[in-house]
């Protein structure tokens, strides 16, 4: 990915970016790792991650954002759509035994309503450079 990532997402976009993460490296771990002793997520892996952080940023529920998968919103490129669905199911059932909360925080979290969007709501994106502007 050609964008910065090194930005901070606010809130429960980045404990949901941490889930993310999490269900990344399990898939990287697992599927892309060959006899090392340090893990090190590959690049595509790593793409998308960056990725997922582009987006999560954008988002324009803000920390307001239901779960990708109730989201009236796709934002995601059809590929990668595809791509995080794969990791998803693989490292779901799997988060339970290596990061519970994180894995039932995401449960609840995909239980609850979608927010209906609204003009308070703003992205991740837009807060950072309102922050920035305000300095």
């Amino acid at each position: 990915m050609d964008k910065d990532t090194d930005f901070h997402l606010f809130g429960k976009l980045n404990t949901e970016f941490d889930t993310i993460t999490a269900m990344i490296d399990l898939y990287c771990l697992n599927h892309h790792q060959i006899n090392t002793n340090k893990f090190q997520r590959c690049t595509n892996c790593e793409q998308f991650r960056a990725y997922v952080k582009q987006r999560l940023d954008r988002c324009p529920y803000g920390e307001n954002k239901p779960s990708c998968k109730q989201c009236p919103i796709h934002c995601y490129k059809p590929q990668q759509k595809v791509n995080s669905q794969t990791i998803m199911r693989y490292s779901g059932p799997k988060m339970i035994v290596k990061h519970p909360i994180m894995a039932i925080r995401h449960l609840i979290h995909d239980k609850r309503s979608i927010p209906v969007i609204n003009r308070d709501m703003i992205s991740n994106y837009k807060r950072r450079k309102s922050l920035l502007n305000n300095k």
